[in-house]
């Protein structure tokens, strides 16, 4: 394999981990939004893997409203993720 194939293979794998990243929080987001019964298996473990790759955002907002702290707060995670991950990996794709 040559060094160009491996480090596209690496930029590729660094940019998918980062678009679930950002999905799981946009889901969270969604579920928040539309009142998901946090009593469901399903809801939970998103709530909880949400809540642990925003724990440094979650409660970075003070607004008022709860939906607008969930949506800032777990939105700017997600859009961090997405912007870091996928610089790292066009920076990886250049070498």
């Amino acid at each position: 394999m040559s060094p160009h194939y491996r480090a596209n293979q690496a930029g590729r794998i660094i940019a998918v981990i980062a678009d679930v990243m950002a999905v799981i929080l946009g889901l969270w987001i969604l579920m928040y939004l539309l009142d998901a019964n946090r009593a469901n298996d399903f809801v939970q473990f998103v709530h909880e893997v949400a809540r642990w790759l925003a724990g440094w955002s979650h409660d970075l907002f003070t607004f008022d409203e709860a939906w607008a702290r969930v949506v800032a707060g777990y939105g700017l995670a997600a859009v961090v993720y997405l912007m870091v991950g996928h610089f790292i990996a066009n920076r990886i794709y250049r070498h």
